[in-house]
């Protein structure tokens, strides 16, 4: 499975024809590429390329003096197989923002759609333009509504425009927009685990947090994020339970302690405790956590908090065990 779009980058000089042997004409036998001009230009003395293919893959190419930038949901030419990749924020700026206009332009072209969610378009963009996942993420959004039940598309797009907006994970771009994964086909059940560790985030940003994601430990596992303030400093596992018809748990309780189990007895177990469980269950319809929430059950972890998200964002949820974590304006605990 393709990663991420990310840069190549060669130390070395190009000229007009070297480009068009070493790159378009390998690219034109293999699937049919043509040049055509880039619909943006760019400062800083690069000089620019893009390349269309018959199968709808792009790529684009800068170069100024003895250096060069390639980037492309497509085949890698020969003579870019040797060169090291960096990620979005470790190329020059005037690069960088040429690719991502170039792209987004692709995007809209596709999906018109997404362009009424520009900040989603923005830090999804090297999975939605990615070699194997262009057409899995996009369409999770557009016929899944980001894993949400009951929910239409525009609201729960509207719902993850917000939460990308306000949880501050610009940073981590890179390794936060992967999660979604560039896979060929809809997994929805992973791509809506990926949605549920924005939304814990934003949850923790609106409580006044400061949150890191992707924390590792001494075990050798990474929980999913620190949680900091001027007084607390806190471990936080976020993990999604699947909505009951689709697993073998028979009702909604069972999915959510099957799904505790499961995380208890692998990280959390080999992390030796004092991390919060961030049981996600916005994936049940009403029905299904009406349940869960009226019962509430043990899952077999403290500190654990319970949870469920609308895409109108709203939360409601419980507790178990003393929760190091002040989550009242974030989460309705009350019900």
């Amino acid at each position: 499975m393709a990663r991420p779009l990310r840069f190549r980058y060669s130390p070395e000089s190009w000229s007009e024809q070297r480009v068009r042997s070493q790159l378009l004409g390998p690219l034109r036998s293999n699937i049919g590429a043509r040049a055509v001009s880039p619909e943006y230009g760019v400062t800083g003395g690069w000089e620019t390329h893009r390349f269309e293919m018959s199968n709808d893959d792009v790529a684009l190419f800068a170069r100024r003096d003895a250096e060069a930038y390639w980037m492309g949901n497509t085949e890698t030419p020969q003579a870019l197989w040797k060169t090291d990749k960096f990620g979005w924020q470790e190329v020059p700026h005037q690069v960088s923002r040429w690719a991502q206009r170039e792209l987004l332009a692709a995007l809209y072209e596709d999906d018109p759609w997404l362009a009424d969610y520009p900040y989603l378009s923005w830090y999804f963009l090297p999975v939605f333009m990615s070699k194997d996942g262009r057409e899995s993420t996009r369409e999770f959004f557009r016929s899944h509504a980001a894993g949400f039940p009951d929910a239409g598309r525009r609201e729960a797009t509207r719902y993850v425009e917000s939460v990308l907006k306000t949880a501050p994970l610009d940073e981590y771009r890179g390794v936060m927009s992967g999660k979604l994964g560039t896979s060929d086909h809809v997994d929805r059940v992973r791509m809506s685990a990926a949605i549920g560790e924005f939304v814990a985030a934003k949850l923790l940003t609106d409580a006044g947090y400061d949150v890191v994601p992707e924390i590792e430990v001494t075990t050798g596992h990474s929980l999913d994020y620190r949680a900091t303030n001027g007084e607390t400093n806190v471990l936080v596992e976020v993990t999604r339970p699947q909505p009951p018809n689709t697993r073998a748990a028979s009702g909604p309780i069972a999915a959510v302690r099957d799904t505790a189990e499961t995380k208890t007895s692998g990280q959390l177990e080999s992390h030796g405790g004092g991390a919060v469980l961030f049981m996600d269950c916005s994936s049940f319809r009403d029905d299904q956590w009406a349940p869960v929430y009226g019962e509430r059950p043990d899952v077999r972890h403290r500190p654990a908090v319970v949870y469920r998200v609308r895409p109108d964002g709203s939360a409601e949820g419980y507790t178990k065990g003393s929760v190091p974590l002040d989550l009242d304006d974030a989460i309705d605990l009350d019900g």
